[in-house]
């Protein structure tokens, strides 16, 4: 098994790649050592629903991130796919700009009915760099609060900047902020969810230099204590720009944004990822006050104006509302997170839950061996036929008789788990390095 895993297609293209791309692929939670060094597919040569097939023509289940939350109708949906393609013979891109355009701005503004202007992007990290670019030409001011994690850009990294570490507890441990501007120093200022207090510091210490609020609604845990509320408050005494993540929440739980299950409407929200299902493509929406200060900014791509983007989420937007996508994808959640506490109690480990029902993950408590645990998860579960992590981002095409499937698959990999527990030899079990270690968030 060694051998064949560590010799497919999959794993020499990985270390081909890794000579020449750094990194060796353009996104952290992709790398093939965050799931199972040296043998992990790394590659796709087809995917279709929750099958993904690598380099090699083996066919695998997709039990993990189901490409990192993008696309919760399952993989190459017949419906947007036919709608991209028809764009894509119609001319994707043109002098002229396309119209869906319009039809999307008018059907994201009714969806949130707080919000009446739109501008859109094609991916998630650099529309959040706009939408602070908004809030900032809009205040005239500086500061930024936040909490949660929002993108690689300039304007976020800065908060390593004041301190060596800074993102250590609220995100990223050990990230230098190399090719960060130094000016940016102090412009960005983290705070911990639901924990109010932390934020009213902010304020003190900011004064009237506060240009936003930016935090996803919820990510791990429900807001507390009118949580929200108390935020919208602030942003509205300080005449800060209320922004709202919504890149990796938005679509899943309820339809639109889940700040309307709260009803707590922000100034700014950001969607991307799932509102596609798997094709590029972000909006930012807002109040015509405070998204009318980007015509005050330069703020203009090419490529935010081809076709592909708002045909797909169109076409994507309109299903999840027609077949309830979040009522199934709830569903398909709730039942992996059973079978986990179930198997778990059956085998004697022990496992806590975190994440919200769609984005689900589990973590083995034994200290130091834990992270030798998940990886071996991961390698007892590829063995099985199934691409599988302590995470389970669920999606439309996630059926019972799938789950069904995987949890059998689990049990026998957690009785695994617990024998080797039980002796003593989990490093050994490993057929190569323990799985690199990736992000925690707070929200």
């Amino acid at each position: 098994m060694t051998n064949s895993l560590r010799n497919r297609t999959g794993q020499k293209l990985w270390r081909k790649a890794k000579k020449l791309i750094p990194g060796g692929n353009q996104l952290l939670s992709k790398r093939a050592e965050m799931f199972l060094p040296e043998e992990w597919p790394a590659y796709y040569s087809k995917a279709k629903g929750c099958e993904v097939w690598d380099l090699d023509g083996k066919k695998y289940i997709d039990m993990s991130i189901m490409g990192v939350g993008s696309c919760i109708l399952g993989y190459a949906d017949p419906e947007v796919n036919a709608a991209v393609k028809k764009a894509v013979d119609n001319g994707s891109m043109s002098t002229l700009n396309a119209p869906e355009e319009v039809e999307l701005a008018e059907l994201l503004c009714k969806v949130h009915p707080w919000a009446q202007m739109v501008r859109y992007a094609r991916t998630g990290g650099e529309a959040m760099a706009i939408a602070e670019r908004i809030a900032r030409a809009h205040t005239g001011k500086d500061v930024i609060a936040f909490c949660g994690y929002h993108g690689w850009h300039d304007w976020y990294l800065a908060t390593n900047l004041a301190r060596k570490d800074g993102l250590k507890e609220y995100l990223l441990a050990g990230l230098l902020p190399a090719g960060v501007p130094k000016g940016l120093r102090g412009t960005i200022l983290p705070f911990h969810y639901n924990n109010i207090e932390d934020l009213e510091a902010i304020v003190r210490k900011t004064g009237k230099h506060l240009a936003a609020i930016v935090m996803e609604p919820i990510h791990g845990v429900e807001p507390r204590n009118n949580f929200l509320k108390k935020v919208r408050r602030i942003a509205d005494k300080t005449g800060a720009v209320l922004i709202f993540d919504e890149i990796t929440v938005g679509w899943k739980l309820t339809y639109g944004g889940m700040h309307l299950k709260y009803k707590v409407n922000p100034d700014i929200a950001v969607f991307s990822k799932a509102m596609s299902n798997g094709y590029p493509m972000a909006a930012i929406i807002g109040t015509r006050k405070v998204m009318e200060a980007a015509q005050s900014s330069f703020i203009s791509s090419t490529y935010w104006t081809e076709r592909i983007g708002p045909v797909a989420a169109l076409a994507a937007l309109k299903k999840m509302k027609r077949i309830n996508a979040p009522k199934r994808i709830e569903k398909a959640g709730r039942a992996v997170r059973a079978g986990w506490t179930n198997l778990a109690r059956k085998h004697g480990l022990l496992i806590t839950l975190g994440g919200v029902i769609p984005i689900s993950s589990f973590t083995f408590q034994y200290g130091k061996d834990s992270q030798a645990l998940k990886t071996l998860f991961v390698q007892e579960m590829l063995d099985r036929g199934f691409l599988a992590t302590n995470m389970f981002f669920a999606s439309c095409a996630h059926t019972d008789a799938r789950i069904r499937n995987y949890l059998r698959a689990a049990d026998e990999a957690f009785g695994v788990i617990a024998e080797a527990i039980k002796k003593g030899d989990v490093r050994k079990r490993l057929r190569g390095p323990e799985a690199h270690t990736g992000f925690e968030r707070l929200n």
